[in-house]
């Protein structure tokens, strides 16, 4: 039996690392403990946006900005994001980051509940990338979908929280039993819905990959 942690850390080894800059937003990132999308996850992305080559592209979840720089930098086409952001702390760092990128041109944050705001946006997109509040997937779902494009992408992340979700609903901690129900709906709504075809692969804390089948 291969051990997870050493598998992830040999894999890791192999990552060459970001632009300079991002390099320096992932340790500020790691010193003052803001979550941002892990080294798997970031190759991970990488790859698949040398194959969608996205134009369009929305994000669920800013934090810093990180992961809406490293599309923007990764992306072989020229690319527009749309980024979602309600933590009122951290918008002003993303917007600092994106000026500091040169890539205010090119990445727009709508501030806001993302279950108010996907309700007002009708433009399709080529790329959604899921990586907000966990326990929300599946009631920003819906909304989702209609903003996909046909063939497009919807890439979510953290969906195997560090394990949790596999275990029975008793076995978690009675503060974490909402979120584990509400994943485990997620996760099923993706697999059994007839408009996508999706999988779930363990790369980083667990992601889903599904494509929207063209009507």
């Amino acid at each position: 039996m291969i051990n997870e942690e050493r598998l992830s850390a040999f894999i890791d080894s192999f990552n060459t690392g970001n632009t300079p800059f991002l390099n320096e937003l992932e340790e500020y990132a790691k010193k003052t403990n803001v979550p941002i999308i892990r080294p798997g996850m970031q190759s991970f992305i990488k790859v698949l946006l040398a194959l969608k080559k996205p134009a369009r592209i929305l994000e669920v979840g800013t934090a810093i900005g990180f992961s809406a720089l490293l599309m923007a930098e990764y992306d072989p086409v020229p690319c527009t994001i749309t980024t979602i952001e309600n933590y009122e702390k951290r918008i002003p760092i993303a917007k600092e980051n994106f000026k500091k990128a040169g890539m205010e041109d090119r990445i727009t944050l709508i501030e806001g509940d993302a279950a108010d705001v996907l309700k007002e946006l009708d433009e399709k997109f080529d790329l959604i990338f899921m990586d907000a509040a966990k326990g929300q997937y599946i009631h920003f779902l819906p909304d989702v979908k209609r903003l996909l494009a046909d063939d497009g992408v919807l890439l979510s992340d953290n969906v195997l929280q560090d394990g949790n979700v596999l275990e029975s609903r008793f076995a978690v901690v009675r503060r974490d039993r909402t979120i584990h129900s509400r994943m485990r709906d997620y996760l099923y709504a993706l697999t059994h819905d007839d408009e996508l075809i999706t999988d779930i692969i363990p790369v980083g804390d667990g992601i889903t990959l599904s494509v929207k089948k063209p009507v």
